[in-house]
């Protein structure tokens, strides 16, 4: 596991935005609490926004702002743990796993006879086909620790890329209801431009995604809609009459890792979700979970990068304090946090140089499965598909050139307080403030 370094952090951040604000002169980074490993997600994840839906059938005019979600995560996993003993345990800093699990990036043949040295068996292999990678998950036998087995191989093998399979959460919260009402007016049909989810399933028939083109992955046939999934689509890709996402007509490539699953969620599911999206070389990618440092979904990241995708990830709502959250915090992400409507940054956003947009995340709706279609949000988990819809625009394929471009160009639209510099709180500036639905406007 490497060491966080605020300042040598800030070096590469200040590296790669220098490199970036070049290319693009020369051309022209929620919560839920988790996401429920336990998911059937309207039941678990029910929960995940359940206590912001106490009122159901609020009237608007009694709709407040919705409280710091700051203490979800946390209190999310302790009940996942609690609750999923058999399935779930917890690393030595406490972030549920899959019990009994360890993930192998693509192992040599020295690192799998070190693997059956120390009593681990291959349970499944994973081939990242997009990423001409593999993912081995080894079985820890029963009776043994897992931490002290990882530990163990690791020591084996000191060439090779062996963590937990950490399980990953959602950044956001579900408010009261809000009211359908005057139109927006949304134009445009779907397009060339595509857009990736890796999320909770989308509620697929819900108005907002009428003329929306979906493809989906995971779950086989079957779908799980969600409330988080399907409130990050509609930002992302959504329009209806009272409805309108920041690029309408992107075709949506959405992924469900959580599927029904009380080990959803997990690092081995975001890899080969990513590797699915690799494949049919979707450029931008939205991920708003968040969960610690886990060297497989790391390398997979970075695989990514190095290949041109955007890769857009909410920081977290763990508070100002709090030790970074991951995929957000890794080199090469667009981290985003979240502001208020006079343009704020939430008081539970994460802070620290992997912040590199903010954009709105409070006192707005987005579309959720069921009766009534809309309700507010609050959580960095709903600002980063507005920084990634911004994103997509225009991108047609992975290209690091293109995506740097993109980037920069982002940036000069920011609106920074002091006008220049970038900060830990909002990045290079918040964007996206039109955007922003108000419950005020469905009256």
């Amino acid at each position: 596991m490497k060491t966080y370094h605020p300042f040598r952090a800030a070096l590469r951040r200040q590296a790669v935005l220098a490199l970036t604000l070049a290319l693009g002169s020369t051309a022209a980074h929620a919560q839920l609490g988790l996401p429920s490993v336990s998911l059937p997600f309207p039941s678990p994840l029910g929960r995940l926004g359940g206590e912001l839906l106490r009122d159901p059938v609020a009237r608007l005019d009694r709709v407040r702002e919705l409280p710091d979600v700051r203490a979800l995560r946390l209190t999310q996993a302790r009940r996942l743990l609690r609750t999923h003993r058999d399935l779930l345990e917890a690393d030595p800093r406490g972030e549920p796993v899959v019990r009994r699990e360890i993930l192998a990036w693509s192992p040599s043949p020295a690192g799998l006879a070190a693997a059956a040295a120390a009593g681990l068996t291959v349970l499944r292999e994973n081939r990242l086909e997009g990423l001409d990678e593999v993912v081995m998950v080894l079985k820890v036998p029963e009776m043994r620790d897992t931490a002290l087995l990882l530990d163990q191989l690791r020591k084996l093998d000191p060439e090779g890329t062996y963590d937990f399979n950490h399980v990953y959460i959602g950044s956001g919260a579900a408010g009261a209801a809000a009211p359908a009402g005057a139109a927006t007016g949304v134009d445009g049909t779907a397009g060339a431009a595509r857009v990736g989810l890796v999320d909770s399933g989308v509620d697929a028939g819900h108005d907002v995604f009428s003329a929306t083109a979906i493809t989906r992955w995971g779950c086989g046939e079957v779908h799980h809609p969600h409330f988080h999934g399907t409130a990050v689509a509609a930002l992302l890709v959504g329009r209806s009459r009272q409805f309108r996402g920041v690029a309408p007509q992107a075709r949506l490539y959405a992924a469900d890792i959580y599927c029904n699953s009380a080990t959803g969620g997990s690092a081995d599911r975001i890899a080969a979700a990513l590797a699915w999206m690799a494949r049919e070389k979707v450029p931008v990618i939205n991920l708003s979970i968040v969960g610690p440092s886990n060297q497989t979904l790391e390398r997979v990241v970075g695989t990514m990068v190095r290949r041109g995708h955007l890769l857009v990830a909410a920081v977290g709502n763990d508070g100002p304090a709090a030790p970074p959250l991951y995929p957000a915090s890794y080199p090469g992400v667009v981290g985003v946090s979240a502001v208020d409507k006079r343009g704020r940054v939430l008081p539970e956003a994460g802070r620290g140089p992997q912040v590199m947009f903010a954009a709105p995340g409070n006192h707005m709706v987005s579309a959720a499965p069921g009766a009534p279609p809309y309700r507010q949000v609050r959580g960095t988990s709903f600002a980063a598909p507005i920084v990634a819809g911004l994103l997509a625009d225009g991108l047609s394929q992975p290209d690091r050139t293109q995506a740097a471009a993109a980037v920069a160009a982002l940036a000069r639209q920011a609106l920074r307080e002091d006008g220049t510099s970038a900060s830990n709180e909002s990045g290079l500036g918040v964007v996206g403030q039109a955007f922003r639905i108000d419950p005020a406007t469905l009256r």
